[in-house]
């Protein structure tokens, strides 16, 4: 077993970091030997340069998220290596320069010449650059970075949750992305206690060389009879030995600190970033050798290294210029672009074109959104949507069909579904939509408009706002994204129409495969497959899942001997699904919340529908008034107090009732009293139609 393969055993064993602070607590009681402190200063000096490469080859700030703890325990090894030469230095340093090792000497003698007075001016410039440039800058940049990280994570939380919605990740993913927002915002947040650690540790470097000086004069004229200049000597160069060996690897940690919170998080270590984005410009570096080169021309300048360094960044200048034109220029062609056909005297069946279930138009602008060679983000996020939405409504969504339209304008994108349009919007492909939730109020630059799904406030930011943006509580999406919410709320709001007898048909024979019997004795012997699909229609149409379809077979075959409507049959397998519809609106809450309508109106309404086939309540339209606004009232009541609108009917009005108040009330979930588990307890806190009486000669007029 080598050396390393020693460190890493003690490290798993969870020993590295003991063993650290018994080396600290060490160095702060234990009088250390010159040789133990060369060895002490090259290890700090070592760990330094790895903590600072390790920084520049990180690809992201959170892949080197130990980085505060380092930070902190290399500074207090430091400090504790500081107390230890210090105490030589204060004992030995009578006897000469190299009392405190090779090391300290090395730096007193080599480094700045065995002069004190240079060592003083070498070292308190280190100190300006330490303390006022560097620990400075990297302690406000870390304190704003933390502040901007978490005001930004109500923002991404809501991001991730519209993602997560419109079908973009799954429930891993947004549960790997959650944890990495934590993880942000714990590294900034310790990353801006570690900057004051730096920046302490810069002050007590200055105040331990001004200790060491004072005490070593002391000391040395006071108890060892040196002269003044004797002791200037020894002990000065000692002590400015000693801070210049503590302030470079303080120099490098700083610098390391500085590096790595203002990091970028990409696929590129920082010296790719450097070369990609500095010196890939032909014209930074073709204007920088002609000024490099007409200074090189004046009389009196250094002309051979200004000439040389202009044709450096000539010749790089004309080198990426050849390699940028010798890159191939492709031609991407029109998305659906029809082949060409030739003239025919006639037309026939086969020129008469078919709607499409669903489809997706975009003008010429957007078109690099849905180009795969271009990058484009869209076609992923359309079949993370569908993939989504199959998996919750219970069947295949048929895939997106998308063309190009240069009848939209070149920024719009139409959604239609059996070729009628849907839906359509604006988007901006070079912004991102920031969209207020509506809990907040501050103003930001860009084009305002509304969410095209949802109706939302919400404004076109430029890419370097969305920082900003996320910060003061707004969910910031992209181009691809907002398409593709928008094709998600369409798709979910219109899952009936795209269930049709062919989607049946396969619902059904892969549920053969596990019980042949069962759909043997369902299709065509019970019910004729017209009918299931209606009432699968039904059940999509009130935002109920199909996907328990093995349920809702043996249901139907029950209930095909009582009845042969849809909408009977529809009631019926409602009621045998009951757990997952109230699971789906009240979630795992024990006590389901509700409103009702009163036992009075309710026996009118009965009465109303008697004989009344056609699905509609006959019912006085000021009567019918009245009920939609005390449901809406009482709705309301309950959302705002965070609950689900959930109003319990009788089983034979439910249907009725949920159809008149769907286009009304938003939200509202008409259940009947069969529907609810027995394992729910049910709180009624609102009676609707205690003030709506009428008479019964009142029920007989419009249809509503």
């Amino acid at each position: 077993m080598n050396a390393l393969d020693m460190i890493r055993a003690f490290i798993k064993n969870g020993l590295g970091t003991p063993i650290l602070l018994v080396m600290m607590l060490m160095m702060l009681i234990v009088p250390i030997p010159p040789f133990g402190l060369d060895v002490l200063f090259t290890f700090n000096i070592t760990v330094s340069l790895i903590v600072i490469l390790v920084t520049i080859y990180t690809l992201r700030p959170l892949d080197f998220a130990v980085f505060p703890t380092v930070l902190l325990i290399a500074t207090m090894l430091r400090l504790g290596l500081n107390v230890a030469s210090t105490r030589v230095v204060l004992i030995e340093g009578h006897t000469g320069s190299d009392a405190a090792g090779s090391v300290i000497q090395s730096f007193g003698d080599f480094v700045i010449g065995g002069n004190y007075a240079v060592g003083i001016v070498v070292f308190a410039i280190l100190i300006i650059i330490n303390f006022v440039v560097v620990t400075k800058g990297a302690g406000r940049v870390s304190e704003v970075s933390a502040r901007f990280t978490l005001d930004a994570m109500p923002g991404k939380q809501m991001a991730i949750d519209a993602d997560l919605n419109a079908g973009i990740i799954d429930q891993q993913q947004a549960k790997l992305r959650r944890e990495e927002i934590a993880n942000e915002a714990d590294f900034y947040g310790s990353m801006d206690g570690a900057s004051k650690f730096v920046r302490g540790d810069a002050i007590a470097g200055i105040l331990i060389v001004f200790i060491n000086i004072i005490g070593g004069l002391t000391i040395g004229m006071a108890q060892h009879g040196l002269s003044l200049e004797v002791a200037t000597q020894n002990y000065l160069l000692l002590t400015v030995g000693d801070g210049l060996v503590a302030q470079i690897p303080s120099l490098l940690l700083s610098t390391a600190t500085a590096i790595i919170v203002t990091r970028v998080s990409s696929s590129q270590d920082m010296s790719s970033h450097v070369i990609t984005q500095m010196f890939d410009d032909k014209r930074a570096l073709g204007v920088s050798a002609v000024i490099m080169g007409g200074l090189g021309v004046i009389p009196g300048m250094p002309n051979i290294a200004f000439l040389t360094l202009a044709a450096i960044a000539g010749g790089a200048a004309y080198w990426l210029n050849i390699k940028q034109s010798r890159q191939p220029v492709e031609v991407e062609e029109e998305l659906d672009k029809p082949a060409p056909k030739e003239e025919t005297a006639d037309i026939g069946w086969e020129d008469m074109q078919s709607v499409d279930k669903i489809g997706l138009e975009v003008g010429y602008k957007l078109i690099p959104l849905v180009d795969r060679k271009q990058n484009g983000q869209l076609m992923g996020r359309i079949k993370g949507v569908r993939k989504k939405l199959s998996q919750e409504l219970g069947f295949l969504i048929q895939p997106v069909h998308i063309r190009d339209n240069l009848d939209l304008n070149p920024n719009s994108y139409r959604i239609t579904l059996l070729g009628v349009n849907e839906g359509e919007g604006e988007i901006y492909p070079d912004r991102e939509l920031a969209i207020n939730p509506g809990s907040t109020s501050s103003e930001l630059k860009g084009i305002k408009t509304t969410d095209p799904a949802f109706g939302m406030d919400a404004v076109w930011i430029e890419a370097n706002q969305k920082d900003y943006a996320q910060s003061n509580g707004y969910t910031v999406v992209d181009p691809a994204t907002v398409i593709a919410t928008h094709i998600n709320k369409i798709l979910r709001d219109h899952a009936s129409a795209m269930l049709g007898y062919d989607e049946v048909q396969m619902l059904l024979d892969n549920l053969g495969e596990k019980s042949p019997k069962l759909v043997e004795d369902l299709v065509p012997k019970a019910l004729p497959i017209g009918t299931i699909t209606k009432v699968l229609q039904n059940l999509l149409q009130e935002g109920v899942s199909i996907r328990d379809i093995r349920t809702i077979s043996e249901t139907l075959l029950d209930a095909a001997n009582t009845s042969q409507d849809a909408d009977a049959l529809t009631s019926t397998v409602r009621v045998a699904l009951r757990r997952m519809i109230v699971q789906g609106i009240n979630g795992m809450r024990p006590e389901l919340s509700v409103f009702t309508i009163d036992s009075k109106l309710e026996q009118l309404l009965q009465k109303s529908i008697q004989g009344n086939n056609d699905g509609y309540l006959m019912i006085e339209p000021g009567l019918a008034e009245k009920l939609q606004l005390g449901v809406k009232e009482s709705a309301q009541k309950l959302q705002a107090i965070g609950l689900p609108a959930v109003l319990v009917v009788s089983k034979s009005l439910r249907t009725m009732l949920s159809r008149l108040f769907s286009n009304t009330v938003t939200d509202l979930h008409v259940i009947a009293y069969e529907e609810i588990p027995e394992s729910k307890q049910i709180k009624i806190v609102a009676n609707v139609g205690n003030d709506t009486q009428e008479d019964t000669s009142n029920l007989i007029g419009a249809t509503v």
